[in-house]
C-alpha cells in the first residue's frame, strides 16, 4: 500500500468504453504509461450491442463486445495497464490527484474521465433478454437493421421524437408509446413528428412486456388511465426515455451541468486543470462509439500537453 501511495502516475483513465480505450492507445504511444481503471462492468454500451456496421475499418459487421475486445487488446499491446477495479472516490482538490479504489489510492498528474452514461431502462426482464435482438437504445446505431419493418419508440421527450423521426427513413411504421397524453418534446420536434405520416401515437400507456423468442415480435402495453391491456406487433423496440451520466463520484470535484454531465471549460478539460473528459459522460448529443473514440484521442492530446508542462516544471525546480 505504501509503494502504491508514493508512486505518481502520469495518467489515470477512468472508464473502458471507446473513449477510455482510445485514450489508452494514444496515451501508450505518447509514453504516458496510462493506468486504466476499467471497472468491473467494463466496455460501456457496446457490450450490450449486437452488430456494429458503422465503425470505420470494419466492412463486415462486428459484434460490440468484439470491438471492445480488439480495442482492449490494442491498448494492452502498446503498454497500457488495464485493471478491473471500480473507482469509488476521487480527490481533485489536491495535486497530484487522488483516485480511490478498493486496493487503495492512486496518485496521478492527470486524469481522463471516460465513465460514459447509462440509458434508462424499462426495468423489464424481457427488455434485457432481447437487448440487441430487436431492443435498442440508439436509432442512429441500429435503425438500418429495421428497413421495411414495424418499430415502436418508447418515450415522449426530445430524444424520443428525434429517434422516431430518424427511424421513418427505414421502418415502414413507427408507433410512439408515451405514458402521458401529450409530448414533453420541443415544439419544433413535436410538429415534425405529428406531420410525419409514418408516425402514430399510443397515449397514456406503458410497455409491460417485450414479446419474442430470440428476437422481438411485439410488446404488451397497459393504458395507465383505464387499465386496458393491449398487444402490438413490432419488429423492434427503441427505448428513448433518457440517459444518466456516470458522474456521481465526481460530484463536488468537477463542475456538472444541470443534467449531471461533466461540463467542459477549455477544450476537453473539466473545471479542474489536468482533469480531462471524453465520451458520453459529457456528450449527451451524439452518443456514438466513433465520437467517443475521437473524444478519447482529443482528451489524451490535451492531457499529454498538461503532463509535459508539469514534468518540465518539476525538472526546472
Amino acid at each position: 500500500m505504501k509503494d502504491m501511495e508514493e508512486k505518481v502516475e502520469k495518467l489515470v483513465i477512468i472508464g473502458s468504453g471507446p473513449a477510455g480505450l482510445t485514450a489508452a492507445i494514444y496515451g501508450s504511444r505518447a509514453d504516458l504509461e496510462p493506468l486504466v481503471f476499467m471497472g468491473t462492468k467494463y466496455g460501456g454500451q457496446l457490450m450490450l450491442t449486437s452488430e456494429v456496421e458503422n465503425f470505420p475499418g470494419f466492412p463486415d459487421p462486428v459484434l460490440g463486445p468484439d470491438l471492445i475486445s480488439r480495442m482492449k487488446s490494442q491498448a494492452e499491446k502498446l503498454g497500457a495497464r488495464l485493471v478491473q477495479d471500480d473507482v469509488v472516490r476521487v480527490n481533485f482538490r489536491t495535486h497530484p490527484f487522488e483516485v480511490y479504489t478498493s486496493p487503495g489510492v492512486t496518485r496521478a498528474l492527470s486524469v481522463i474521465i471516460a465513465t460514459g452514461a447509462n440509458p434508462r431502462r424499462l426495468n423489464l426482464r424481457s427488455e434485457m433478454k432481447l437487448m440487441g435482438k430487436g431492443v435498442s437504445n440508439c436509432a442512429v446505431c441500429d435503425g438500418f437493421f429495421f428497413r421495411g419493418k414495424k418499430v415502436a419508440v418508447v418515450g415522449g421527450g426530445d430524444t424520443a421524437m428525434e429517434e422516431a423521426t430518424f427511424l421513418t427513413k427505414f421502418a415502414s411504421s413507427v408507433q410512439v408509446i408515451h405514458r402521458r397524453d401529450e409530448l414533453r418534446a420541443s415544439a419544433a420536434l413535436k410538429k415534425e413528428a405529428f406531420a410525419n405520416p409514418k408516425i402514430s401515437f399510443i397515449w397514456d400507456s406503458a410497455v409491460t412486456d417485450v414479446i419474442g423468442d430470440g428476437k422481438v415480435q411485439g410488446v404488451r402495453t397497459r393504458n395507465l388511465k383505464t387499465g386496458d391491456e393491449g398487444e402490438l406487433q413490432v419488429d423492434g423496440v427503441f427505448v428513448a426515455i433518457g440517459y444518466d451520466p456516470n458522474t456521481e463520484i465526481f460530484r463536488g470535484e468537477v463542475d456538472l451541468d444541470s443534467k449531471g454531465y461533466v461540463a467542459l471549460h477549455n477544450g476537453t478539460e473539466s473545471s479542474v486543470p489536468g482533469v480531462f473528459v471524453a465520451g458520453d459522460v459529457h456528450d449527451f448529443r451524439y452518443r456514438q462509439a466513433i465520437t467517443a473514440a475521437a473524444d478519447g484521442c482529443k482528451a489524451l492530446l490535451d492531457a499529454e500537453k498538461f503532463v509535459k508542462q508539469k514534468l518540465e516544471v518539476k525538472i526546472a525546480n
